[in-house]
C-alpha cells in the first residue's frame, strides 16, 4: 500500500506551531514511507476563509520545507458533498432536525441536571409530517444529523493503541447546518475517500470525531483510513497555548529570524523518546521518525529550547550559507572574518546587525566612575601599528605591568569602553575589526 496523508488547514488564520506540528508529522511519515503528502484547503467556511490566508499558509509550509505533492480546495467540491449527503439521506442515515440553538442548549442542561450525558435525544425522528410542516411554516430550516449505529467503533490507533467509542454515548453529529453550509465532518470523509487517503494523522482532540467518521466512511462505501491521534502541544508551564498562538505563528517566528530547521527539529522531537536536538535537514528527521516514539503525554513547547536549537544552527552556519542574508542586514556584515567572529554570539542570524553597530558604528560607551582614569590612560599604551591578533594581549600585558590590574578588573573596563558591552566575542578577534581609529575615538569620548 502506497502511503497517502493530508494536512487540512482552514484559511481563516495563519499557521501556528500547533497545527504545523501536525503538518510536520504527516510529512515526515509520508516521506519516510515514500508516500505522498497532500495539502487540502478546508475553506467551506466561505465567510471567514480568505485567499490571503491561503497564500500565507502555502508560503509558511514552503518556507519550512514541507512541500506537498498535490493540493485542492474544498470550496471547489460542493457538488461532491451534496451528492454524498443525498446518498446518506436515501439510506435513512442523514435526518433533518428543527431545534434552535437555544432549545438544544436547554435540552443539554436538563440532561445534565438529571445526571445523564448530554446526548441528543433524536426527537426529530419522531416528528410527524404535520409537525414538520408547522415548523417550516414558522420559517425554521433544518440542520442535518448523521444517525450513528449505536454500536461500539474500534480502531488500532498508531499512537494511542486500541481505541473505542460507544456511539450511544455521543450525539448524532451535525453534518449540515441550518443555512446549508457543511461542518468539517462530511466533506473531510468525502475528500479522504476520493483522494485515497491511507492514514489520518491529527490531534487527540479528534478522537471522538474519528468514531463517528469511521461510520460515515462505511456508510459512503469507503474504507476508513488508519488513524493516529497525537497529543496536543502545551507551553513550558504545562498550560495550553491557545492564548499564545498569535505570537507563535510561523510568520511571526520567521519575522523574528527563527530558522525553519530549528522549528522543525523542536516540533519533531518534543513529546517523543528522542532527545531534542537540531537536525541538518528534514531528511534526517524523516529517517528517525516513528509513531512508536510519540509519548501519550502532552508535548511541551518551550521557546527557550527553540532559541537553543536556533543558536546551534547559527553557530554552525558557514559564511557561504549566511552571506546573502548578512548583506541584506548591512553590506558591512557580508565579510567572512566578521561572521566567523560574531556568529557564536548570535542566537539568530539577525543578531549580527547589533554587532555591525559594535564593530563599525557609534557605540554608547559606559565605564564605571572608578575605572575612568584607568581607561583614559589606556589609550596612550595602545601598541603601535595596525591591529592584529596579538594587539589585545600586548595591550593588556602592558596595562597590567603599568597599573597592577589583572583579570576582570583589567579586561571589563576596556571591553565596555571599546564595545559598549560587558560581553561579546573575544577582544583579540574584535580589535582588528574595529581598528585603531575607532578604538581611539571611543576611548577619547570618556
Amino acid at each position: 500500500m502506497s502511503v497517502k496523508v493530508r494536512f487540512a488547514p482552514s484559511p481563516t488564520g495563519r499557521l501556528h506551531v500547533g497545527n504545523v506540528r501536525t503538518a510536520l508529522i504527516n510529512w515526515l511519515f509520508a516521506h519516510k514511507q515514500g508516500g505522498e503528502f497532500i495539502l487540502r484547503i478546508d475553506d467551506t467556511d466561505t465567510e471567514r476563509s480568505t485567499r490571503e490566508n491561503e497564500d500565507a499558509i502555502k508560503a509558511d509550509l514552503t518556507w519550512l520545507g514541507l512541500i506537498w505533492g498535490s493540493t485542492f480546495k474544498q470550496s471547489d467540491r460542493f457538488d461532491m458533498y451534496a451528492a454524498a449527503a443525498e446518498s446518506l439521506k436515501e439510506k435513512g442515515l442523514l435526518y433533518p432536525c428543527y431545534e434552535t440553538a437555544d432549545e438544544l442548549d436547554r435540552k443539554r442542561k436538563i440532561a445534565l441536571s438529571r445526571g445523564r450525558p448530554p446526548v441528543y435525544d433524536r426527537a426529530a425522528l419522531e416528528l410527524s409530517d404535520a409537525e414538520v410542516t408547522a415548523l417550516e411554516a414558522e420559517g425554521r430550516t433544518p440542520h442535518w444529523r448523521f444517525k450513528l449505529s449505536g454500536n461500539r467503533v474500534e480502531w488500532d490507533d498508531l499512537v494511542r493503541g486500541t481505541q473505542g467509542i460507544e456511539t450511544t454515548s455521543v450525539s448524532d453529529p451535525i453534518l449540515i447546518r441550518g443555512d446549508g453550509s457543511y461542518l468539517y465532518t462530511l466533506p473531510s470523509v468525502v475528500d479522504d475517500i476520493e483522494a485515497g487517503i491511507t492514514h489520518v494523522v491529527r490531534g487527540e482532540d479528534h478522537v471522538t470525531n474519528s468514531g463517528a467518521q469511521i461510520e460515515i466512511f462505511h456508510a459512503l462505501g469507503g474504507a476508513a483510513p488508519a488513524m493516529a491521534h497525537t497529543p496536543l502541544l502545551v507551553g513550558a508551564d504545562g498550560q495550553g497555548l491557545s492564548k499564545r498562538l498569535g505570537s507563535l505563528s510561523i510568520g511571526e517566528l520567521a519575522g523574528q529570524g527563527t530558522e525553519p530547521m530549528a522549528i522543525c527539529s523542536l516540533l519533531a522531537k518534543i513529546g517523543t523518546s528522542d532527545a531534542v536536538e537540531v537536525r541538518a535537514n528534514l531528511d534526517e528527521l524523516a529517517a528517525e521518525f516513528d509513531f512508536e516514539k510519540i509519548a501519550r503525554g502532552s508535548a511541551r513547547f518551550d521557546e527557550r529550547e527553540l532559541d537553543q536549537l536556533n543558536a546551534a544552527i547559527v553557530h554552525d552556519m558557514s559564511f557561504e550559507a549566511a552571506k546573502d542574508r548578512l548583506a541584506a542586514l548591512d553590506s558591512r556584515a557580508a565579510d567572512p572574518d566578521f561572521w566567523a567572529i560574531v556568529r557564536e554570539n548570535c542566537t539568530r542570524l539577525v543578531d549580527a546587525k547589533d554587532w555591525v553597530d559594535v564593530v563599525f558604528g557609534d557605540v554608547a560607551t559606559e565605564v564605571d566612575e572608578a575605572d575612568l582614569d584607568f581607561v583614559r590612560g589606556a589609550a596612550a599604551m595602545l601598541p603601535e601599528g595596525e591591529f592584529d591578533g596579538e594587539t589585545w594581549g600586548a595591550w593588556a600585558n602592558a596595562l597590567k605591568a603599568e597599573t597592577g590590574r589583572k583579570g576582570k578588573a583589567l579586561f571589563m573596563p576596556l571591553r565596555k569602553a571599546v564595545t559598549g558591552r560587558p560581553f561579546g566575542p573575544n577582544m583579540a578577534d574584535l580589535l582588528p575589526l574595529i581598528g585603531r581609529e575607532r578604538v581611539l575615538e571611543r576611548l577619547g569620548k570618556l
